[in-house]
């Protein structure tokens, strides 16, 4: 039988064993297992990866302990923009959406670009007069705030500083959110999700939300969903870059996700790492910081929840 997996991922980065409390040690293993859980029943079930991936990051975005839908970071103005992409490989459908406020669940939001219009990205104003077309009920910016998101604005406002959410050693909350599934069909999917950084201006983008950088799934190859520092994601085009050694090179899932994440993104200076899936089910985890928040299952029996090395 064909196995069928789920990985998810909840931002990488300056994750110091001891530096958090043992309860929001336990609430970040307990809000990872639930979106995991949620996933993988879709996938047992006999649904699709589509679907088992949107399932996942919308329990993730739900939490206010990670940068994407409820807990996003501030911008300089601060406002919430969030940037979302989803992605199937069998035939290669794509959505996503960039700078978009008031949105609980942007993955289902990227999801309905894919699917309701003839566009793959949609951004700013444009994206929620679509997002209003869909009929989608915006919330207000209290459902947004977060202690300790306006705290960590609050130490750098009004100045050219900007924080890259998994970058400073601190008790407090982290990132980018994203899954990958193979189901029982072979067909791989992938699905990121972001608040940004804080204190961003001028519309700033990260890798998320781009195709073949921070998210992209092929059923040749791999379905991967990224998260680090998004400048250096996007200049090494990471999501595409292991499909391509994959596809070109022959490597096998983890070796290319490893020659990505730990040699070439390095070079070039860049920190962070990815979830990956193979139309086999194989998964991998790389990343080059002290931790990522990161969950697996497979129907072959492996689970397990993670944070650091």
């Amino acid at each position: 039988m064909q196995t069928f997996s789920i990985v998810i991922h909840g931002g990488a980065g300056t994750l110091v064993k001891g530096l958090m409390t043992k309860k929001l040690e336990a609430e970040y293993k307990e809000a990872l297992k639930v979106a995991r859980e949620a996933g993988f029943d879709v996938l047992k079930n006999g649904g699709s990866s589509i679907d088992a991936v949107e399932t996942s990051v919308k329990l993730l975005e739900n939490s206010p302990l990670f940068n994407a839908g409820k807990g996003s970071v501030f911008t300089a103005e601060g406002t919430h923009e969030m940037d979302a992409a989803i992605m199937e490989g069998k035939h290669l459908e794509a959505g996503a959406v960039s700078l978009v406020t008031g949105i609980k669940n942007p993955v289902s939001l990227a999801r309905d670009v894919m699917e309701k219009s003839y566009h793959v990205f949609l951004a700013g104003e444009g994206a929620m007069k679509f997002a209003k077309e869909q009929n989608y009920t915006l919330e207000n910016s209290d459902y947004f705030y977060d202690e300790v998101r306006y705290k960590q604005w609050q130490g750098i406002k009004d100045s050219d500083s900007f924080q890259l959410d998994h970058s400073v050693k601190k008790d407090g909350k982290f990132g980018t959110v994203g899954a990958v599934a193979c189901d029982q069909n072979g067909n791989i999917a992938a699905a990121t999700s972001t608040g940004g950084m804080t204190n961003k201006k001028w519309g700033r983008v990260g890798d998320s939300p781009m195709i073949g950088v921070g998210n992209y799934a092929n059923n040749k190859t791999c379905a991967v969903s990224c998260t680090g520092s998004g400048e250096f994601f996007i200049r090494g085009v990471v999501a595409y870059d292991v499909s391509c050694l994959m596809e070109y090179k022959g490597l096998s899932l983890e070796d290319a996700a490893n020659e990505v994440i730990n040699k070439r993104i390095l070079e070039i200076k860049g920190d962070g790492g990815l979830i990956g899936v193979d139309a086999k089910g194989h998964i991998t985890m790389p990343f080059n910081t002290e931790g990522m928040y990161r969950a697996y299952k497979t129907s072959e029996g492996k689970e397990d929840i993670l944070i650091y090395k």
